[in-house]
């Protein structure tokens, strides 16, 4: 895991200048007969990914973007009318057979099928009408890292091109740099405050919502610690009750126009004697986890690479491998 990780600075460099002359033209495609909606299916880390997808879509697009549950194909055995839609299929092994029913499902069902994979000879590969392979390359360990943000790279760089956004197609190309620089951020601090802990909660808002859910996953399948993602609206909605004091949160803000309420939570959550953990940004009676500035699309790639050699570091604390979560295996065959 923690080689791999660090790998991910090189494989998104890689990536985003192997996938510019794919991009071209499906995005004169999309550009000329514009979807009516935006659908993402995927598991686990790439659901989360599809995350990213959704909000990075609707607000720089505006077009509508749902997740399809996998189980209304692979269980109920329908599918939704989605002609006129684009499906985005995320996996990083592109084999688990209740996404590929997914997939063939949507595409009877009218959709254009575009599949970020990183197994390029996969079964979602060859059921897409378009590939944007993740060029993440070999990941041996279970836990899903470089291949996660090879996913959201390209999540960015699709979005870069269909906007014509110049200003995230420059932020993008500093990621790699970025990235590498990420990875040497100091978040031991955070060690000591989650090794002994048994729950906590993991708070992002917008963007960074897609990065507090991997988190909590990764919480859960190398650290063995019982981890909740939320929005930071949503923790209001009741989690909050929870909330007492030392009750450990992990919070990630990036730049953008979430902030403002994402510190408002901040401190009411000092007040009442939580034990916060801040991730991109500053604030008092918290433990600040160093974080690199970027523009608010990348910064939560920068997030979430500082974090996964904070989870390194915190299953080894805790006494487990996190290479081999028990009861895991990389391609989870779901049905």
């Amino acid at each position: 895991m923690f080689q791999e990780a660090a790998e991910a600075p090189a494989v998104v460099r890689a990536q985003l200048a192997a996938n510019a002359p794919r991009l071209a033209p499906l995005v004169a495609r999309l550009r000329a007969h514009a979807p009516r909606a935006v659908v993402t299916c995927a598991r686990g880390s790439s659901d989360h990914a599809a995350t990213l997808a959704r909000y990075l879509i609707e607000t720089r697009l505006q077009v509508l973007t749902a997740s399809l549950a996998p189980s209304v194909s692979s269980v109920y055995a329908t599918a939704p009318h989605l002609e006129g839609a684009l499906l985005l299929a995320i996996s990083q092994s592109g084999a688990s057979p209740d996404l590929l029913a997914a997939v063939g499902g949507a595409r009877q069902a009218g959709a254009r099928i575009v599949a970020l994979v990183n197994a390029e000879a996969s079964p979602l590969a060859q059921l897409a009408d378009e590939l944007l392979p993740l060029g993440a390359g070999h990941e041996r360990s279970v836990a899903a890292t470089k291949s996660y943000i090879a996913s959201l790279a390209a999540i960015v760089q699709l979005v870069a091109e269909w906007s014509a956004d110049a200003g995230l197609r420059a932020a993008l190309a500093t990621a790699p740099e970025l990235l590498a620089r990420a990875w040497q951020r100091d978040w031991s601090a955070a060690v000591g405050a989650l090794a002994p802990a048994t729950n906590l909660f993991v708070i992002g808002r917008g963007l960074g919502l897609a990065v507090a859910q991997e988190a909590a996953l990764k919480f859960k399948e190398t650290c063995g610690l019982h981890a909740e993602a939320l929005s930071a609206a949503e923790l209001r909605h009741g989690p909050m009750a929870l909330v007492q004091a030392g009750f450990p949160l992990l919070v990630f803000t990036q730049d953008d126009e979430t902030r403002t309420g994402v510190l408002e939570l901040v401190r009411e959550l000092t007040a009442q004697g939580a034990r916060v953990l801040l991730a991109g940004a500053d604030a008092p009676g918290v433990t600040v986890l160093p974080s690199e500035a970027a523009h608010p699309v990348i910064e939560p790639l920068l997030l979430v690479q500082s974090f996964y050699r904070l989870a390194n570091e915190l299953a080894i604390a805790r006494g487990r491998d996190p290479d081999r979560p028990p009861h895991l295996n990389k391609v989870t065959e779901t049905v």
